[in-house]
């Protein structure tokens, strides 16, 4: 659901021209430049704690030097905790800092090409940090600059060694610097949360623009100090203030660390042993303990720890072990292991193998939890990406799927960085050659590995070649990239679907994306057959989203489209704004307070020009109600309703009805109501799932199915009784069913009908879209027999799933729990589906094109439009199951449109070419089925010449065995007035030897298409007829006789002419006639009437 577009935004520390202006700190890092650190290592069987190198180690005054950072003022550093401690003079004159401003001068500047090495992310995401081999950098976000820069002397880098690695305390309050000779260099950071820099400044505010309600976006609508800054920059710069805190060594060396929020924890060497290193000191005094991996019984003898990562909301940890091996492990508590007999006091961590490699392609390399979906990626030796389910913490982690690269792994290179979207629904993953993207469970998105070579090298765009590190950031609308060898950090924005941050289903049944700065909503529903499937960029309708309220609530989180396309709303960290595509207006708050009053938690969704939020404000839970014709203020609500449990989600249902559920698991029902001229929800029933939804935060999507009796007639106080309830919980498709226990209470009996849902798309949904009234006259919405409006559509990643009715479902599982459910239709889609157009017969999607263009000096993302024809699988579904009235049913729905008959064609020749090569027994064959089915269409004959034309003449045996003669089929093709049939059933004649040579077949279609003037047939057939021997014998025969009856029938019509009324004839008939021929038209040609009056049949 995410894909790269336009061209990412480059950032570098410096240039080779502005070096030397540029402001730094060179830091010693707690030594005198001539100092040398002590390098002694204790001998013991346990690695020994870290030596602390701080200000206890020397003695100081009490004057502190202030730390120099690019701003205007130093703030005062707030209280840090007490593992740090500031190094102040060593009363030598030299200090642990020196704060320089280059000037030229080969001493004083920032070594500028040096490749960036790691790059982290804050939790929040308002800043980043890289490292080279000498310096650490720290940017902001928003706006991208830099706030501080530290550049290691030559003591440090000689007593410690170069950086190798970064690490980044969760709350960006400690930066931590591994070295290659063993050492972790500690730095803090304070922020001062009023003193910003960079503040543009305009001597002249007379014309202050006030901030409008209605306009069209875009610039202009911001106070001057503002028109400077861009998405999501409101805030400014801030100032920072970065210390060196101290230096750690660790004798054992190290493998690898990550820094939580609590400690470091430090994977050594030798011995190999986990060292937890806490930030503040424990009751007791102690700061540091350690487990060897030779005394954890759950690892193997005798092996490192390769990698580790930590997910914080799963409370779970990845550790990657020399084997090849992948531990999910979770910490021991100090508490946990005091208060409990079976806990050894000593034992700091528990885990389980979820990931044991059969050979050397499928080693581990990296790991990676989603939390939003419950999974552990594992990356591979080979390239390949295994997923596993984590479905308790006992270590039941069962595999889940497997995410393939679209390129060789020889092509791809060594897997270098992982990562999932904040949200779950897309992996990224770095390589020596380039990068791929996944949807969540494992549909390709996009990659690079398909880039010019000669191009990107001209171009000097790394970023397309190789990456060593990314990292998401702005809720996943931007992801940063660092590439091999490379000094500079690419921005890359993404587009993303509206459903990953809204589940509605408008948003299912309607193709909206979200970028950074735009919504773009696809208009294609009520445009033609043919040009709804063509890929022009007309059909997308591009809405910027107001710069005034990008300039403080970006990024966007919820973007959510009308049933009916006409109206869009964004919500971003705080208040809402709304869209009118017909007049291209936006409506945003006049009054950023009450902007900044609320926070749409819960979604959004349309009734008619009604839009209702789920909010919080002032730590309450409401539905607010949003006129579109009113200005959005807090006066102008509509309604208001309060909830006592944050919303989870909202989503439409049916004609008027609203489904909310809430954290408290409870699923409320509400319909849509006039009370005193305003609508407004009234409440008519409620849904407790207490013990069967276990985590209401996990579920993403929720509808419900109705019996068409209860819709109708029923009560809707009472729906909530009959009501079928589908839950998509992480990636499980959940059906409760309600029932009757012994007590006569009400109970629902649940059922995972699917796995690795990605969406699902209930088309009983769709009966309040307004958007089938499309082209397609034939289709309708209304129930009836064999129609796809109860269908259940699923996308698990890989395929799209089809029930055609649904309620073959409900009867499965409400007679009998664990019955196998009914059958579904399986489309294999090779791009990602977006949503359904019920009516037009196709899934819509989108596929993302790298484009390099050697006239242009960079390359750069789009997306096209693709479609996928779902007619031929459904039909041939019906056909398997012998349901030919099904079939023919569902397909006389669909026969107006115009490429019907290319549905049909591409049904026979998926069916002709399985059985060539299974050749069933006649009556398990289905081509014969197929056939019947086709023969009820006029396009008949069409479709089987085409089909003959696109496989092999084996398959034409196969073919015929289930048809009349070829001979009948021409004929008949002849009576119709379709000429180019007919010509083509003239071929399979010669191919089956039952055509002599210049025989009367070709010499009546030959006559026939002189007297049509269809002289392009003319040619065809001359052509034809000369391949046939090589003396052009058989073409000359043939036009001596096509002559002869030429003009017979030229001297018989004049003596027609006296018994009946000659046709009329218009300028430019000939090329009607020849397009009714074409399309197989039952319009009779001239030809047809003609012939009545001849002697011998044509």
């Amino acid at each position: 659901m995410y894909w790269p577009i336009g061209t990412p935004r480059i950032y570098a520390t410096t240039t080779s021209q502005a070096s030397a202006k540029t402001s730094f700190v060179v830091s010693n890092d707690g030594i005198a430049p001539s100092a040398a650190a002590d390098n002694d290592s204790l001998s013991s069987s346990e690695p020994p704690p870290p030596v602390l190198f701080d200000d206890k180690d020397r003695a100081i005054p009490d004057t502190p030097i202030p730390p120099f950072t690019p701003g205007l003022k130093t703030p005062a550093t707030p209280a840090i905790n007490s593992v740090e401690h500031d190094i102040y003079h060593d009363g030598s004159g030299s200090s642990s800092q020196q704060y320089l401003a280059g000037s030229g001068g080969g001493g004083s500047d920032i070594p500028a090409g040096d490749p960036i090495l790691a790059l982290r992310v804050s939790r929040t995401g308002h800043l980043f940090a890289v490292i080279t081999a000498t310096t650490m950098t720290i940017w902001q976000a928003k706006p991208t600059v830099i706030q501080a820069v530290v550049v290691r002397s030559e003591a440090s880098i000689k007593s410690y060694g170069t950086n190798v690695a970064l690490l980044l305390r969760p709350d960006s309050v400690i930066f931590v610097v591994q070295t290659s000779l063993g050492y972790l260099i500690t730095y803090s950071l304070a922020t001062d949360a009023e003193s910003r820099v960079y503040k543009p400044y305009f001597s002249d505010h007379g014309n202050i623009q006030r901030r409008r309600q209605s306009h069209f976006g875009g610039p202009g609508n911001n106070t001057p100090d503002q028109i400077l800054l861009g998405p999501g920059e409101g805030a400014g710069v801030r100032d920072i203030s970065l210390r060196f805190r101290r230096v750690i060594k660790v004798d054992a060396g190290i493998e690898c660390a990550i820094a939580l929020d609590d400690e470091l924890v430090v994977a050594t060497k030798k011995p190999a042993a986990v060292q937890c290193i806490r930030w503040t000191p424990d009751t007791t005094g102690n700061q540091t303990s350690t487990e060897l991996v030779s005394r954890m019984g759950w690892l193997e003898k005798k092996v490192s720890i390769k990698e580790m990562t930590h997910d914080r909301p799963m409370n779970l940890s990845t550790w990657v072990t020399s084997d090849g091996k992948a531990y999910a492990v979770q910490r021991i508590a100090a508490g946990q292991a005091k208060g409990s007999s079976e806990v050894d006091p000593k034992k700091l961590f528990k885990g389980y193998c979820f990931h044991s490699p059969l050979g050397d392609s499928d080693r581990a390399v990296q790991a990676v939890v989603n939390a939003r979906f419950s999974l552990i990626a594992v990356a591979c030796t080979d390239g390949s990406i295994r997923v596993y389910s984590a479905r308790d913490y006992a270590g039941n982690i069962p595999p889940s799927h497997i995410h393939r690269l679209p390129v060789s792994s020889e092509t791809s290179g060594a897997l270098t960085t992982l990562n999932y979207s904040p949200d779950g629904y897309c992996l990224f993953a770095g390589y020596e050659n380039g990068w791929a993207t996944w949807s969540v469970f494992g549909k390709t998105a996009s990659h690079s590995f398909n880039n010019n070579p000669s191009i990107t090298s001209a171009n000097q765009e790394s970023w397309l070649n190789g990456v060593t590190e990314a990292s998401w950031i702005g809720g996943a609308c931007e992801i940063l990239i660092v590439a091999r060898q490379n000094e500079s950090i690419w921005l890359l924005e993404m587009a993303r679907s509206a459903v990953t941050g809204c589940y509605t289903p408008p948003n299912l049944f309607r193709t909206v994306l979200q970028s950074s700065s735009s919504v773009m909503v696809y208009r294609g529903y009520d445009l033609p057959d043919l040009t709804s499937i063509s890929a022009e960029p007309f059909l997308w309708h591009n809405a910027r989203i107001p710069s005034n309220y990008l300039l403080n609530q970006w990024p966007i989180k919820c973007t959510v489209v009308s049933s009916d396309g006409r109206y869009v709303a964004v919500a971003g960290k705080r208040g809402l704004a709304h869209y009118s595509v017909n007049s291209g207006r936006w409506k945003t708050f006049a009054n950023e307070a009450m902007e900044n009053e609320f926070q749409v938690r819960g979604g959004m969704c349309w009734y008619q020009h009604i839009l209702v939020a789920a909010v919080e404000a002032n730590r309450s839970y409401e539905l607010r109600l949003y006129s579109r014709e009113a200005p959005l203020d807090s006066s102008t609500v509509t309604f208001t309703q309060q909830m006592p449990a944050p919303i989870v989600l909202i989503t439409p249902s049916g004609e008027d009805s609203l489904l909310v559920y809430t954290y408290d698991n409870l699923l409320y029902h509400f319909v849509f109501a006039p009370v005193s001229g305003a609508v407004r929800p009234i409440q008519v029933g409620q849904i407790a799932f207490h013990g069967i939804v276990r985590s209401p935060a996990r579920v993403r999507g929720l509808s419900w199915i109705l019996p068409e009796s209860q819709m109708i007639d029923g009560d809707p106080s009472q729906d909530v009784a009959f009501a079928s309830v589908l839950f998509l919980v992480d990636g499980k498709l959940v059906l409760l069913q309600p029932s009757m226990n012994n007590e006569g209470q009400l109970k629902y009996d649940m059922r995972v009908i699917s796995h690795n849902v990605e969406f699902y798309t209930s088309m009983r949904d769709q009966s309040s879209i307004h958007m089938l009234s499309e082209s397609n006259t034939g289709f309708s919405l209304e129930p009836e027999e064999s129609s796809l409006r109860n269908s259940l559509w699923v996308f698990e990643g890989h395929e799209l799933k089809v029930w055609p009715d649904v309620q073959d479902v409900l009867r499965a599982t409400s007679v009998e729990p664990s019955k196998e459910l009914p059958p579904t239709v399986s489309m294999p889609i090779d791009f990602y589906p977006l949503s359904v157009l019920l009516g037009k017969g196709i899934v819509l999607g989108v596929e993302p094109e790298l484009v390099q263009r050697r006239d242009v000096g960079f390359s750069f993302f789009r997306f096209s439009i693709r479609t996928h024809l779902f007619l031929p699988e459904i039909l041939r579904f019906h056909l398997v199951a012998n349901n030919a009235t099904a079939a023919l049913k569902l397909a006389q729905q669909y026969q107006n449109l115009e490429y019907f008959a290319h549905g049909l064609e591409v049904l026979l020749h998926h069916v002709l070419d399985e059985e060539v090569d299974l050749a069933p027994k006649p009556e398990a064959a289905i081509l014969p089925r197929v056939l019947s089915l086709l023969s009820s269409f006029k396009q008949y004959l069409d479709i089987v010449v085409q089909c003959t034309r696109k496989t092999e003449v084996r398959s034409w045996r196969t073919l015929f065995a289930y048809l009349p003669p070829p001979q009948e089929l021409f004929e008949e093709s002849l009576q119709r007035g379709s000429l180019k049939t007919a010509g083509g059933y003239l071929l399979i004649l010669h191919t089956f030897e039952e055509l002599g040579a210049a025989s009367e077949q070709s010499v009546r279609l030959f006559s026939r298409a002189i007297r049509e003037e269809d002289w392009e047939l003319c040619k065809e057939l001359a052509r034809f007829l000369a391949a046939m021997d090589e003396s052009g014998e058989t073409l000359r025969e043939a036009m001596e006789l096509v002559n002869i009856r030429v003009k017979q029938e030229s001297d018989d019509s004049d003596i027609m002419t006296r018994l009946e009324v000659p046709p009329q004839k218009t300028n430019g008939s000939s090329r009607l006639r020849r397009q009714n021929s074409e399309t197989g038209s039952d319009v009779q040609s001239t030809s047809d009437v003609s012939s009545f009056g001849t002697a011998s049949p044509v």
